[in-house]
This record gives structure tokens, sequence and C-alpha cells, in this order.
């Protein structure tokens, strides 16, 4: 083939792939436009229809303040009845739930040995007794002998020591009778408080050490909750503030107010301890867990529901309709309210009049077409 044939022939290949490119790149950038184009229409013509009730007028308002509180109900009266002696426990009836009075038998340690041992002392008192009397008159004896002459002073001296001597003796004997009463006593298990038994834990039988515990006691009629506040809110809080809880078990909220305030912040977590009182009922119990808000005072701005505010962005905003359009605004959150069962947070950055849409709308992109629909009519 001759040389020049060649070369035209690899100008004319080269020439078709050229064409062939050119082509396809001028058919994906037409391509490109066309799918831009046809995004950019279905932006503009995408339109969402929101029924009245999603739109929140924002508006200025009282929101009261509050603090989050929780905690154990306890009774502020509990008594832990332990043997104070050791011993076998016996006549030990009462149960939990029993009810009981101050003072009430519950049961006894084996008196036995507390009872020879104080019969022991008050026979060795007795003793000491005769001893101090058998003293007494011969010291008057020798008074008499010493007044005509017949003994020394010394042995006065003598009989005044051993009769002093005898009054010690019988004195410490009257202690140990004292003390030995005392034992005797402590074997008997009273109840120090009115109330019901919460727990038993000892039977009937069992030999018991010193100060092990036998049953605890709990008087309802007084009710408190302990409740771990930081520092920053425990400021606001005083006594007599009032609070309303939700107890597990409970349908009824439950009343309580501030009765104390701890002065020192537990080491560690540096919470403050307050304390408030709640009224005593039939349902409530000792140890159940309650969960409230505690009222601190009041404030008045601009507040949405909580849920319409979103956070899928740095800086929170809230999605108003403006124009029949939807706009972003970036608001700063301030206190959160408890009203009517529903959370309201206070905010600035937005202005009042403002038509917010509601947290079940969703997330909306901006600028999307907002067509508000009619009330339905004679809806039963």
């Amino acid at each position: 083939m001759k040389p020049w044939l060649k070369w035209t022939l690899l100008g004319v290949v080269v020439a078709v792939l050229a064409g062939g490119t050119v082509r396809t790149l001028s058919a994906r950038k037409d391509k490109q436009a066309a799918l831009q184009a046809l995004q950019t229409e279905q932006k503009t013509q995408v339109s969402i229809e929101l029924p009245p009730s999603d739109l929140i007028a924002l508006s200025s308002r009282e929101l009261p303040l509050s603090v989050a509180i929780s905690g154990a109900i306890t009774a502020v009266n509990t008594a832990m009845v332990k043997a104070r002696v050791a011993g076998e426990l016996q006549g030990l009836t009462v149960r939990e739930g029993d009810r009981v009075r101050a003072a009430q038998v519950l049961g006894q340690i084996d008196p036995t040995e507390s009872d020879a041992r104080l019969r022991q002392v008050r026979q060795q008192a007795q003793a000491a007794k005769a001893q101090v009397d058998i003293a007494q008159r011969t010291h008057e004896n020798n008074q008499a002998l010493v007044a005509q002459g017949f003994i020394s002073n010394t042995a006065l001296v003598s009989s005044q020591a051993n009769l002093a001597n005898a009054q010690a003796t019988y004195a410490a004997a009257q202690s140990a009778a004292d003390v030995s009463a005392k034992t005797l006593s402590d074997t008997v298990l009273r109840a120090p408080i009115g109330g019901w038994v919460s727990q038993r834990l000892a039977q009937p039988g069992e030999r018991l050490a010193v100060d092990a515990k036998v049953v605890e006691i709990v008087d309802l009629s007084r009710l408190e909750m302990q409740a771990e506040l930081s520092a920053a809110d425990a400021l606001q809080v005083m006594v007599g503030q009032k609070a309303e809880l939700r107890v597990e078990g409970l349908q009824q909220p439950v009343s309580a107010t501030v009765v104390r305030i701890n002065p020192s912040a537990s080491v560690g977590s540096r919470a403050v301890l307050v304390y408030l009182a709640i009224a005593p009922g039939t349902e409530l119990r000792h140890g159940l867990f309650a969960q409230g808000a505690l009222a601190i005072g009041s404030m008045t701005g601009l507040a949405v529901p909580l849920s319409a505010v979103r956070t899928d962005k740095p800086q929170p905003y809230i999605q108003i309709v403006q124009n029949q359009q939807v706009r972003h605004v970036a608001v700063t959150l301030g206190p959160r309210s408890e009203v009517d069962g529903q959370t309201l947070v206070s905010l600035t950055g937005a202005t009042e009049g403002m038509r917010v849409i509601s947290g079940a709308a969703g997330v909306l992109r901006e600028g999307t077409q907002v067509k508000l629909a009619a009330p339905v009519q004679g809806a039963v």
C-alpha cells in the first residue's frame, strides 16, 4: 500500500473517532442540562397543603418556670427495733403490714439469764447493806467510848473509814442492781413509734446478737421526698414553693411543698438536697419513686411547643410560613415550661405574629410552596 493512502485512511479514522467523542460529550451535556432544568422545575412546582391546626401564631405569653425534680418518697419517722441484749428471740408475732402502737410489746429476748443476774446483784446489795449497818453501829459505839475516854481517837478514825468503805460498797452494789434491772428491761422489745411494720428481719427461736435487727416500723402519717438539684437550680428554690409530683402506680398527681433545704452540697456530685413534704394519702407508700416539677416563678416572652423547634442544623430553628413559602428562622432557646401537659420553650430571634409550622409537619425544605387546607365543614 502506498504511504499516502495509509496516512489518508488513518486521518479518516481519527476524524470519525473525534466526531463520535464530540457527539457523546454534547449529548451528555444536553442530558445534564435537561435534568437540571427538570429539578429546578420540580422545586418551583412542589407545594404542600397544611391544615390550619399545623400553624401556630407566635405570641408573647406568661410561662410558669419550674425545675424538674425526682426522688424516693420516704416516711419522716422510721424506726428499726434492734436487740439490746443477746439471747433467744421469743414471742414475736407481728409481720409486715401489721399496725403497731407506740410502746407496744412486740416480743422478748429470753430473760432467764438477765433475771438471775438481777437477783444476784440485789442479794449482793443486801449483804453490802448489812455491812453498812454493822459499821454504823461500831462507829457509834466508838464515838461513845472516845467521849468516855476508854479508847483513843485512832480507833474512832478507823471505824469511820470502815463505815465509809461499807457505804461505798453498798452504793456500788445498788448501781450494779440498777444496771441489771435495765438489762432485764431491755429484753422486752417495744415499738418506739406507732406505725406499720415494713420489715420483719428475725424469727422466733433465733438467737440474736446485740444490735441485731428485728423489725422496721414506718409512720405513713408524715411523708417527704428528697430531691437532688444542681447548684444553679437550688439558688432559685425557697421554702414554701409548691410542686406537683407523679408517683409510679398512681393516676392522680400529688402536691408537695418545700420544707427544708440542705445548707451543704453533697460531696462529689455537688448537688443540693431539697426536702418536700407530701400530703399523706391512703395509696402512698414508703419507698415509692416520684418525679415532677417544682414551680419557681414565671416569665413573659415568645414561646412555642418544643416539638416545633428543629435541631438538624448547627443552630436550632423554627419553620414559618411567609409569602406562602416555608422559611427557616434561627432562634436561641430559653427556659422550658410545662403548660397543660405540653412542653413549651421560650425563644429569641423571632418576631411576634409569625406563623410557625408545628412539629407534626416534619422537616420541610426552605422555599417550599404552602397551601392552607380549608377546615372540614360539618364534621361530627
